[in-house]
């Protein structure tokens, strides 16, 4: 598979690494994810739908917090990723994240995994 690094952003608390692994965009947010931080990762997103990135793999091992904010920016980019014929999936979210998606019924929209890996291996998301 190819992998090269396409860019990282930081900011305070959040950190966003962005990769390319086959045909996907491997984003990797690490930190906190909330109305401060957002931007941070709503940049990267965008750039990787620009650059004709159809599918966003979310690498969420590494993010500990996610509010509202950060949510309404995974779900603007699935909209725009599946606009473009693409979508969005999420792959090894921590207990406290997951959860900010089952209370939202957010984890019904996108395709979620355990493991980056899995996330992947299905094409369909």
């Amino acid at each position: 598979m190819d992998r090269g690094t396409v860019g990282s952003a930081q900011s305070g608390r959040l950190l966003v690494e962005v990769r390319e692994e086959g045909s996907s965009a491997v984003v990797t947010p690490a930190g906190e994810l909330d109305h401060h931080t957002a931007d941070v990762l709503r940049e990267p997103l965008e750039d990787c739908l620009a650059k004709g990135f159809k599918r966003l793999v979310i690498d969420c091992a590494r993010l500990e917090f996610c509010d509202s904010t950060g949510l309404n920016v995974l779900l603007g980019a699935r909209l725009k990723a599946e606009a473009a014929g693409g979508g969005v999936s999420l792959a090894g979210m921590q207990p406290v994240v997951a959860r900010v998606f089952e209370i939202t019924g957010a984890d019904a929209v996108f395709s979620v995994h355990d493991s980056l890996e899995a996330a992947l291996a299905d094409e369909s998301g």
